[in-house]
């Protein structure tokens, strides 16, 4: 896997607006943000895209769907997000290390676009 903006994130090496960290996962505000509440949500671990996943990745992808739902109840999500993947150019994936988006504080549309 090439280094990505994300992988500079998680060694400090650009700036980011963290929001939550732990041994596996980061999680920090978008700043191409889409909603009034839109952050991001990584594994440390390097892995591109949700399709390049492994069965020994199976543990991590749950710990960042409960990461995003607690740091959603951080931020005051009470009415509802949206957790989106992108996955490779037709999904619209543009940083090739996997990403949870959460979006929240507005109503969003379906279907998304």
């Amino acid at each position: 896997m090439s280094d990505t903006i994300f992988s500079k994130i998680i060694r400090r090496e650009i700036p980011a607006d963290i929001i939550y960290e732990d041994d596996l996962a980061l999680a920090f505000k978008d700043i191409n943000a889409q909603a009034p509440v839109h952050f991001l949500v990584i594994p440390k671990k390097p892995i591109p895209q949700i399709s390049a996943a492994e069965p020994e990745d199976q543990a991590l992808l749950g710990h960042l769907l409960l990461t995003a739902k607690q740091v959603a109840e951080q931020v005051g999500l009470s009415n509802g997000y949206r957790v989106v993947i992108n996955n490779g150019a037709d999904g619209g994936q543009t940083v090739y290390h996997l990403h949870l988006h959460v979006l929240g504080e507005r109503q969003l549309q379906w279907p998304p676009g």
